[in-house]
């Protein structure tokens, strides 16, 4: 048997070391829970109520197109559905607001290895990088506008100079005689 000197000994051991231990929150706002999103598990998709979360509220796909390029923004066009339950996913998982979750998810979209390599990096104590804001300086804005506009022209010009008599012309018109359309 211990002696009550040990018992006490060992009590005070351990009530003194909890001193040092982070205080945990004795109870939450029920406020702040309510705004954030949560996932039905009757539907099996993700929901907020909070206006500022929804979608829409932050940046459209065209700052994802500034942001990470293409890939997130023919996602975000042609699987919208499927980005903003990602995005609130990210938000209620990470506990950050909706545009660092969009920043983020277009990140991942656009190179998933690098994004992950990235976060493991944060965990570890480098920098955090800022995707809500990537690529957003006016002046990376007006080059991204400028090259865009030199793209989108120059494929343009290619394949109406293809239809119209270039090295297209023969196999379209060719194709246009056999189906009967007059050009």
């Amino acid at each position: 048997m211990k002696s009550p000197l040990t018992i006490s000994t060992l009590f005070l051991a351990v009530v003194s070391t909890s001193a040092f231990a982070p205080i945990a929150p004795t109870c939450t706002t029920s406020s702040s829970l309510s705004m954030a999103p949560r996932f039905d598990k009757s539907t099996g998709k993700w929901f907020t109520n909070d206006p500022e979360e929804m979608n829409g509220s932050s940046y459209g796909p065209i700052g994802s197109l500034y942001r990470a390029g293409p890939k997130p923004f023919l996602q975000r066009i042609f699987n919208a559905e499927t980005y903003d339950q990602a995005v609130l996913k990210y938000m209620a998982q990470d506990g950050c607001d909706r545009k660092e979750a969009q920043g983020n998810m277009d990140a991942f979209l656009e190179n998933p290895q690098d994004w992950a390599y990235q976060k493991v990096q944060e965990k570890n104590g480098a920098y955090k990088k800022d995707y809500a804001n990537a690529n957003m300086a006016p002046k990376q804005v007006a080059l991204s506008t400028i090259w865009a506009a030199v793209v989108v022209y120059f494929f343009g010009n290619l394949a109406y100079n293809g239809v119209q008599g270039g090295m297209l012309s023969n196999s379209f018109h060719r194709t246009m005689e056999l189906l009967g359309v007059n050009i």
